[in-house]
């Protein structure tokens, strides 16, 4: 059997998050292998790049499979295709890639990139995937706040309890937000590797600083805290796109 990459879109707002899980119903994982697993008339399971939550989205999502379709790189316009048609349209596969067979999707991993939207005036038109903030905010000071990331590198403060994550220690080497449009705004960050909740928590406690409810001393004492209880609350999930994933090159096998 060979190894491929499937790097997908999909809007995670009807969806409980990537990952199959037990007495949960409707996953994309699951999704995407009774489909897949149908057009190419052989079990097919998938590993993903990353656990992506309950209604968070995602632009380039990578996961791999294993499978004995002899063609799927010499007519990948044809398998994409036939995939897509199947799939509900709120999954999109984009590319099919050829890797090495020892390549994994979330464990050969370097990094990965998410972006949170947020919109300063009413919009039905952007409400679905962007949150909107009401009152002032003070973007340079969020700025700061969001540089001292790359200080540190344990983020207990912004994980989800009750994980079983080994350690919560993250690089982050980029936390920036940026004006994209009148009255809307894009945080990105990107890190080696992410811890659930993590983004969510960033931002929702960067929002308080913005908002001059917290200082940049406190937000560091939040962070040196190491404790989930001191950051602020999960902003909504329908505003986080994970938006890329990278990769060593050579683990491609094309």
């Amino acid at each position: 059997m060979a190894r491929y990459f499937l790097t997908l879109s999909y809007n995670g707002t009807n969806f409980n998050g990537w990952q199959i899980q037990d007495n949960t119903p409707n996953t994309v994982q699951q999704v995407l292998e009774e489909k897949v697993s149908m057009i190419l008339k052989e079990r097919v399971e998938f590993s993903g790049g990353g656990r992506t939550d309950t209604g968070v989205n995602a632009k380039n999502y990578v996961a791999h499979f294993e499978s004995n379709c002899k063609d799927l790189i010499e007519n990948k316009d044809h398998w994409i295709y036939k995939f897509n048609t199947v799939l509900p349209i709120e999954i999109s596969v984009q590319n099919i890639q050829s890797v090495l067979p020892a390549a994994h999707a979330r464990y050969s991993a370097t990094s990965r990139t998410y972006y949170y939207f947020i919109h300063r005036k009413k919009n039905p038109f952007i409400d679905n995937f962007s949150l909107y903030v009401y009152g002032d905010l003070d973007f340079e000071l969020m700025n700061k706040a969001a540089s001292f990331l790359l200080e540190y590198s344990d983020f207990t403060s912004f994980s989800k309890l009750h994980t079983q994550n080994k350690t919560n220690n993250c690089i982050i080497t980029k936390a920036i937000w940026q004006k994209t449009n009148i009255d809307q705004w894009r945080f990105t960050i990107s890190a080696d590797r992410f811890l659930r909740g993590m983004v969510r928590a960033i931002v929702g406690t960067l929002l308080l600083v913005g908002k001059n409810k917290i200082s940049l001393s406190d937000f560091k004492k939040i962070i040196e805290a190491k404790d989930r209880k001191a950051a602020g609350t999960n902003v909504e999930a329908k505003a986080l796109f994970l938006v890329g994933i990278n990769y060593p090159k050579e683990i491609f096998s094309e």
